[in-house]
């Protein structure tokens, strides 16, 4: 009895400490995507190697290459995590918001917002999007990002509709379609450095959400 209750706890101490590695290598890879992102928003994924990486951050091209095999899994990994960090921020304000017009509002703001302090990081996905038509190892994940996505556009679009008693007029699909393409040309305007870009954005996303359902 003495024995199996001594190999239980030295199973369940090598299960613990198996658990910290996990969640330590996890946190590692973490740091090593967010001190990339700067790098990588900047350059796209053409112009940018692991080892040009290391050079613009605190990590050896060696340390990098040791938590992610290529370019490619680093690149998804950084905006896995950041799209998935933007969908917490939308999601936010599908919970908080009291009626339609502050829905509408708060949503509008939110992609304005995101379109001036993040453009380069939204830049890199459609740069990852892109690439995605050409090479096979990006599909997945991108197909994955993309889906997630729309899942965001439509719990926002379900949601006024629901505040605003008036059904969607429109799919999932085309309501993230028309959303995404919005913001994308927004986007190529901020780029370029026209600063009406946000407040145009602004103006016309409230304007969509509000046509994207029916009106007694």
């Amino acid at each position: 009895m003495t024995q199996v209750v001594g190999k239980n706890v030295v199973g369940k101490n090598q299960e613990r400490i198996s658990r910290r590695q996990v969640d330590k290598f996890a946190e590692r890879r973490a740091q090593l995507a967010a001190s990339a992102l700067q790098t990588l928003s900047e350059l796209g994924y053409a112009r940018t190697s692991l080892r040009e990486i290391a050079q613009n951050s605190e990590f050896s091209h060696g340390v990098l290459h040791y938590y992610f095999r290529d370019k490619v899994e680093l690149i998804t990994y950084c905006v896995r995590q950041y799209k998935a960090e933007c969908v917490t921020r939308y999601d936010r304000i599908v919970v908080t918001a009291d009626s339609a017009e502050e829905l509408k509002h708060g949503f509008a703001v939110a992609m304005a917002d995101t379109l001036r302090e993040d453009a380069r990081m939204h830049r890199l996905w459609y740069d990852l999007r892109n690439q995605g038509l050409f090479e096979e190892s990006f599909r997945d994940d991108v197909v994955d990002i993309d889906q997630s996505l729309e899942r965001m556009i439509w719990r926002i679009v379900s949601q006024y509709a629901e505040l605003a008693q008036s059904p969607p007029t429109v799919s999932p699909a085309v309501a993230y379609a028309i959303f995404d393409g919005l913001f994308q040309q927004a986007l190529l305007r901020q780029l370029t450095g026209r600063d009406s870009a946000g407040a145009d954005l602004q103006a016309s996303v409230e304007q969509l959400l509000d046509q994207l359902v029916a009106h007694a």
